[in-house]
């Protein structure tokens, strides 16, 4: 599967995103869900349906693979929105579903408070030495202001990594990290990973929207005999630094 583009300003798209998001509202009202309190997850999932509402006919959550079988369009572990792993165990035990749009009230309600307090109380990023920086890359999970030190890093010269996003070609139009690398899909992953030919032992920090999908894609590579995989926790919304359009 190569990667496909979709235009996000063409009157199609535009329509099946309307649909999408009447869809969703159903969906939260149905359940008694609400939205994640971060609009740009929200926004983010439904462009996610709306694409692949277009490319397949089916509402395949956009944080999972969708790979072909026997010719048909299928998504891992069959998850269509609303999923019922969601549904089943996710939302139940964890407050909110893999994608992070659906939401029990109480999770929303701690979230918006964590969110308040999160931004009084993180610092931005300080010049590190070369040892720190060397410790931060061989963390798995990164938050926003640890890539910002270490984007600085490697402009100094005291590092060096790769940054992959996996989201897709549309959302890497909307913004990415400036100072991404390589754009690999997670829709089209395993073709265009060959294509971005990446070595199993450099060090490669992945990131996607909200963190699922980037974390989906460090647990295959790290399958695949990568060693040095570093993932952006909660991705490209709780980044702070420079984007590019």
């Amino acid at each position: 599967m190569s990667m496909i583009k979709i235009d996000m300003n063409s009157p199609e798209f535009i329509e099946r995103m309307e649909k999408t998001v009447k869809f969703t509202d159903k969906v939260i009202k149905q359940f008694g869900w609400e939205y994640n309190p971060q609009e740009e997850v929200n926004e983010g999932v439904q462009m996610g349906l709306a694409r692949n509402k277009m490319m397949y006919n089916k509402l395949f959550c956009p944080c999972f693979m969708v790979e072909e079988v026997d010719g048909k369009p299928q998504s891992v572990d069959n998850r269509i929105c609303p999923c019922t792993p969601a549904i089943e165990k996710e939302i139940p035990e964890e407050g909110k579903c893999h994608c992070g749009i659906f939401c029990t009230p109480e999770y929303a309600a701690a979230q918006r408070i964590e969110l308040g307090m999160e931004e009084a109380v993180h610092t931005h990023s300080r010049g590190l030495t070369k040892e720190e920086c060397e410790q931060l890359l061989n963390q798995s999970e990164l938050d926003g202001d640890e890539l910002i030190a270490l984007l600085e890093a490697r402009d100094l010269g005291m590092v060096n990594f790769t940054i992959v996003d996996v989201r897709e070609h549309m959302e890497w139009q909307m913004g990415h990290i400036k100072g991404a690398d390589k754009l690999v899909p997670t829709s089209s992953f395993f073709q265009t990973w060959d294509e971005a030919n990446l070595s199993k032992d450099e060090h490669i920090i992945l990131y996607c929207h909200v963190g699922s999908r980037s974390a989906h894609v460090a647990r295959i590579l790290t399958d695949m005999g990568y060693t040095k995989i570093g993932n952006l926790t909660h991705g490209i919304v709780s980044y702070g630094g420079e984007k590019e359009r």
